[in-house]
């Protein structure tokens, strides 16, 4: 199940037009809603459309998408003037067909404290910052980055917290989480 879901999109070349912009309906306007990503970016794998969706960017376009007034597909993305934010409109920022060029995605910017720093972070970092501030001020979005930065550091904490009362356990001989012996019945009495 697993590879079969990874071949459906990576047997073939990735930059072919028709990923985008389906092979029997060639229509920018229909390239241009966020539901084509969809088509590769979902699922345990990849949880790009999860976390858009329910994203208050992902909320602004679902709840709007069927009004032209707050989103009109058929204007090139220069010309645009959505509501909220489509994939798209950040990751083709500018009209261009190379979604890798402006990638906004959090864990390719150094999420270690010790890469934060590194020049080839800082672009990637500072070019976050200019997509999100084509709607946000700079200010907004180096805080947002920021926040993300103290979440990745916190929760790395309460992982090797964590990592450590299990290494306690399996060094007491608790390492079963279940001993049959202790394993509730089907009321969940032991």
């Amino acid at each position: 199940g697993d590879t079969a879901g990874c071949t459906f999109c990576h047997t073939s070349p990735e930059e072919r037009c028709s990923t985008c912009h389906q092979r029997h309906q060639f229509n920018p306007a229909v390239a241009r809603k966020s539901e084509q990503c969809k088509t590769c970016h979902w699922g345990k794998d990849h949880r790009d459309w999860e976390a858009y969706d329910i994203s208050i960017h992902g909320t602004v376009y679902q709840v709007n998408k069927w009004d032209p007034t707050q989103f009109d597909m058929s204007k090139k993305f220069a010309d645009a003037d959505y509501v909220g934010p489509t994939c798209q409109y950040c990751h083709l920022r500018g009209g261009h067909h190379n979604v890798q060029r402006l990638s906004t995605v959090y864990t390719s910017m150094g999420m270690s404290n010790a890469d934060r720093g590194a020049p080839l972070w800082r672009e990637k970092r500072d070019t976050w910052v200019s997509v999100c501030d084509d709607c946000h001020s700079p200010r907004f979005a180096r805080e947002n980055l920021q926040a993300m930065d103290e979440a990745c550091k916190d929760a790395g904490l309460k992982y090797t917290e964590t990592f450590k009362v299990a290494e306690n356990l399996m060094l007491d001989g608790m390492g079963e989480p279940m001993p049959k012996d202790l394993a509730p019945d089907w009321s969940g009495q032991h």
